[in-house]
């Protein structure tokens, strides 16, 4: 094959690619949207609105893991402080200012004034922007410090695993502040706009899909283009890309902050369909299984990290009674068979098939268009 038939033949399979990863990005979506016109179950719809909020967690492991090549089992930190600032923003919705300003469990725990750490939650759009603001500063934060120190490898692994050992040890041991382990109960659903978002609701369940949709596309968006390839470039040889010039501590804590930021977004949409957080949020169990369910549905695949999150956590809900005292030893086992057998996850399999199809026919397009050309 010539050179000038081989790069049309590149151009082709890449142009084909991406036009059909976004089709079907968009069938996907359109297909989690259209759920509630056929299934009316307000247990259903709630289920799988959790199952959605969860797949924004599956999604921000496929971006720093999958994209970055860094094994973060710390997307649990920005989830669980998300779902404490939701649930605060929630239960100071319910608080009257005048004649009940402290919540229930304060009082239990003898505090006689809320605490100025509850004080800007009683706003609920500043509670919003602190729910999503705080997590996201302090991945940008922690991530300086590890990635400036040129921390890789297993070490993140660590150092993430030990911050969120950390995190959820002050939400088990402030009790009055978190209420402990038996968290935060908000007794009336979110309201946003002067409009009750009943959990188990179409609406409800659209939120968390529009949320998904919107993360996923863009990070799409971000994955292909030039910021995107360095990330990419920076996860294959990060060696390499700096001697080309490219500051590789930045791309990683930007991408790592990005991370967080979905995982954040998880964790709010997590309580305003739970109505309920507490540590079990900041578990290292959550990250980790985040973290099978991107590998089972393909890390390198933000749409796989999503459908695997959505079948684990299935699988867990009709399954998990039977298999309830040995379900870690059971995931576990998905994880281990899925790293043997299919390294690239549920998705490499369709991805595999759709590329040879795709290269197939691009090898016949492009020599065609070469005969016209002569």
């Amino acid at each position: 094959m010539n050179p000038q038939l081989e790069g049309t033949v590149l151009s082709a399979n890449i142009y084909h690619n991406r036009k059909a990863q976004w089709i079907t990005y968009i069938a996907v979506f359109s297909f989690l949207a259209a759920v509630p016109l056929f299934f009316d179950s307000p247990f259903l719809l709630n289920q799988l609105a959790r199952y959605t909020a969860l797949a924004m967690l599956a999604l921000s492991v496929s971006l720093i893991w999958g994209y970055a090549g860094i094994l973060s089992l710390g997307q649990g930190i920005a989830f669980g402080l998300a779902a404490y600032g939701m649930g605060m923003t929630m239960q100071m919705q319910f608080q009257d200012p005048i004649t009940d300003p402290i919540p229930s469990f304060m009082l239990t725990n003898e505090l006689e004034h809320l605490p100025t750490l509850w004080v800007p939650f009683q706003s609920t759009g500043l509670g919003l922007l602190l729910t999503l603001a705080v997590p996201t500063l302090f991945f940008i934060f922690f991530g300086i410090m590890m990635f400036q120190a040129r921390v890789a490898g297993v070490f993140v692994a660590i150092m993430t695993l030990a911050m969120l050992a950390a995190w959820y040890s002050m939400a088990y041991d402030m009790q009055p502040y978190t209420a402990g382990f038996n968290g935060i109960s908000p007794p009336l659903p979110f309201e946003l706009l002067g409009v009750s978002v009943d959990p188990y609701s179409a609406p409800a369940y659209w939120i968390c899909i529009a949320v998904l949709t919107a993360l996923t596309l863009a990070a799409k968006l971000v994955m292909q283009s030039k910021f995107g390839l360095v990330v990419q470039a920076t996860r294959d040889d990060p060696e390499r890309a700096r001697f080309l010039g490219y500051n590789v501590a930045y791309y990683q804590v930007v991408i790592f902050m990005l991370s967080g930021f979905i995982a954040a977004c998880g964790g709010l949409c997590w309580v305003m369909v739970v109505q309920y957080v507490s540590p079990t949020s900041l578990e290292l169990s959550l990250s980790v299984s985040a973290v099978v369910w991107a590998a089972v549905g393909g890390r390198t695949s933000l749409i796989g990290a999503i459908m695997g999150a959505y079948l684990i956590n299935s699988i867990q809900s009709y399954l998990g009674d039977d298999f309830q005292q040995i379900w870690t030893i059971v995931l576990g086992g998905i994880f281990i068979a899925v790293v043997i057998l299919l390294p690239r996850g549920l998705a490499g399999l369709v991805e595999g098939a759709l590329e040879r199809l795709q290269s197939k026919n691009a090898d016949m397009n492009a020599a065609d268009r070469v005969q016209e050309i002569a």
